[in-house]
């Protein structure tokens, strides 16, 4: 009889055991995702593809909200209903249509509304301009209202790449061995009179700014200036928030696109590293999560961002890093050194690229 206990609770604890493995997402390494809505949206199409993400392991989804605050209420309440955690993806800085006086100026004195580096969307907004932080408090506070939104996401939360990664200077016809003028941003007069006050140097009488240490913290310090507004106001709301940022930040992102990311007060980080953009094998996410961790020490975990290869069958004839990207049998390796780094997760760019065997050796990897 005692016997017979004892093996019935072996049995039983064995059950619970594997029921808890499969039914709780927490035992697997987290999957996030990045992907957009249109201006129409279908609920059931939304749903269903939720759904098919959460079956290969997707605990959160981050949608592009910038369409309409009511699709964004619809897409996070089915978000919500199926357990996903939500955020809502907010491209920041880069935005048309505004006033002229709002945009960053570059160093040959031209506006990014008129004249945008590399493409025609890199309409740059300058960070330190009172009504642009206003502009975007009010947007991301708005956000923050929508009941089933847990983060505001932001994108674009930089200025222009001043030297693109290593991977895109073919497809731009550039060599960018030094910062690049026409994307070196900003200098309308409000910032180079406030970097004189504050320094005593007239950046624009300067031959080469690029030596002038001060004048690259300055434009960090403004795009922090402005993620402090922002969180301050989505904190308020009960809130929480999160970033896409470059990697780093000291190896990329303070010198490309003046990030301090990790001066931020976020609660969640997620570096885009990709790693074709660098010209890096899947070896490199290791190395490359390993100085995020620490940089965010125990003040945000860290996502590590992932490119997905669309046409993965294809990928030695593809010369553009865009369409590039990870194949699934690089998906093991850069997982497996992600997760030695103590990160918090990864995040897909974007699950529609990722194909039957690319999600096969995710799910392989997360367990």
């Amino acid at each position: 009889m005692k016997l017979t206990r004892i093996l019935s609770a072996a049995a039983l604890l064995g059950a619970l055991v594997l029921t808890s493995c499969k039914e709780n997402p927490q035992t697997l390494f987290p999957v996030y995702a990045w992907d957009g809505v249109g201006e129409q949206i279908d609920p059931d199409a939304v749903r269903a593809k939720f759904q098919e993400w959460k079956d290969h392991g997707v605990v959160g989804v981050c949608i592009g909200s910038h369409v309409s605050l009511e699709n964004t209420a619809t897409v996070s309440r089915i978000a919500h209903e199926l357990g996903l955690e939500y955020h809502a993806w907010e491209a920041c800085m880069l935005r048309a249509g505004l006033p002229h006086g709002w945009y960053a100026v570059n160093r040959l004195g031209q506006s990014a509304d008129e004249f945008p580096a590399f493409v025609d969307y890199y309409k740059a907004l300058d960070p330190r301009n009172p009504e642009v932080r206003a502009y975007l408090v009010d947007v991301c506070s708005a956000i923050a209202e929508v009941p089933d939104v847990d983060y505001v996401h932001l994108d674009y939360i930089r200025y222009p790449d001043v030297i693109l990664a290593r991977g895109l200077w073919d497809k731009y016809g550039l060599t960018m061995e030094h910062e690049y003028a026409p994307a070196d941003y900003c200098y309308c007069d409000d910032c180079v009179a406030a970097f004189r006050e504050e320094t005593g140097i007239d950046i624009r009488a300067v031959e080469d700014p690029e030596q002038v240490p001060e004048w690259a913290d300055f434009r960090c310090r403004a795009v922090t200036g402005l993620v402090e507004m922002i969180a301050e106001a989505v904190h308020a709301k009960g809130k929480k928030l999160s970033a896409a940022v470059f990697p780093g930040p000291d190896s990329h992102a303070r010198w490309m696109v003046r990030q301090q990311w990790d001066e931020w007060p976020l609660d969640m980080v997620f570096p885009m590293n990709y790693n074709d953009f660098y010209l890096e094998p899947a070896e490199w996410l290791e190395t490359i999560t390993a100085e995020e961790v620490g940089a965010a020490g125990e003040k945000m975990p860290v996502v590590s961002g992932l490119f997905i290869c669309p046409d993965w069958q294809r990928k030695m004839e593809v010369d553009d890093p865009e369409n590039s990207g990870l194949l699934p049998s690089e998906l093991g390796t850069a997982i497996a050194g992600i997760r030695r780094t103590g990160a918090a997760g990864i995040c897909l760019f974007t699950p529609g690229r990722m194909s039957p065997e690319h999600w096969t050796e995710l799910e392989k990897a997360i367990r």
